[in-house]
């Protein structure tokens, strides 16, 4: 199998920052670390509220970090403009909520606003590749492709979240919706949730081309740095992948 990519994740790096205002610990610090140590990319999701990511991080980040940047975004027009401005080599569009703690689930393409394919239109104008965070449900697959998608990002979050000895199910549906992506010509990418327990059998999927990892990977380089953790990563996923890390 080729090598899987590893994107990081830095919002949480500015949540922490926000906590007390100010500048530190700084995301495009810790984005320039993370590659430093072996991240392929970063990824970052600037939300309507800001409550952790800000329009100058996101800017930063783009002009100064020498890697793909996937710029996570609601489909508005608010984000569809800085996008356009900024150019990122990938954006993934995924459903917003003001109230939620983190993304719930994915966009569901059959009830999606009617802005969605006006959105994707100008993304692809712009020369960013579009990829839409969706379940592991093929229906949403093929509308993806039908939407004019580059990607999809499958949702992990239901796989991670559960208990080893129940994960057989959801790792199924993963399974078929990686698939189905291939089916239908879509670069496929997975996220949400994953840890050191549960990367191994989605880097197993051949389909899987690259993983987005924020909150554990930040949360657990508070105990063994950040360099540290991404290394882990990566020689898992290669363990998994049989490549080289």
């Amino acid at each position: 199998m080729t090598r899987l990519l590893l994107s990081v994740n830095v919002d949480h790096v500015a949540t922490l920052r926000n906590a007390r205002g100010g500048t530190f610990p700084c995301p495009v610090e810790a984005s320039r670390q993370a590659i430093a140590a072996g991240a392929d990319g970063i990824t970052v999701h600037l939300r309507e509220d800001r409550r952790h990511m800000r329009d100058r991080d996101v800017e930063r980040i783009r002009a100064e970090i020498p890697a793909p940047l996937n710029f996570e975004m609601a489909a508005t027009e608010e984000m569809v403009a800085i996008a356009e401005r900024l150019r990122p080599p990938a954006c993934c569009l995924v459903p917003e909520k003001r109230a939620e703690l983190t993304t719930e689930g994915g966009l569901d393409l059959l009830r999606a606003s009617a802005f969605l394919p006006e959105a994707i239109a100008r993304l692809r104008e712009a020369g960013v590749r579009v990829s839409i965070f969706v379940e592991a449900d093929p229906i949403q697959i093929a509308a993806a492709a039908r939407l004019g998608a580059a990607c999809v990002e499958l949702h992990t979050g239901p796989y991670a979240d559960a208990a080893p000895e129940a994960r057989g199910p959801h790792l199924t549906r993963l399974r078929v919706g990686a698939a189905s992506a291939r089916s239908h010509g879509l670069i496929c990418h997975a996220g949400h949730g994953l840890a050191y327990d549960s990367i191994g059998d989605i880097a197993r999927m051949p389909e899987v081309s690259e993983v987005s990892i924020g909150h554990f990977l930040i949360a657990q380089s508070l105990f063994e740095g950040l360099p540290t953790v991404i290394r882990r990563f990566q020689s898992l996923i290669a363990a998994a992948r049989g490549t080289t890390a």
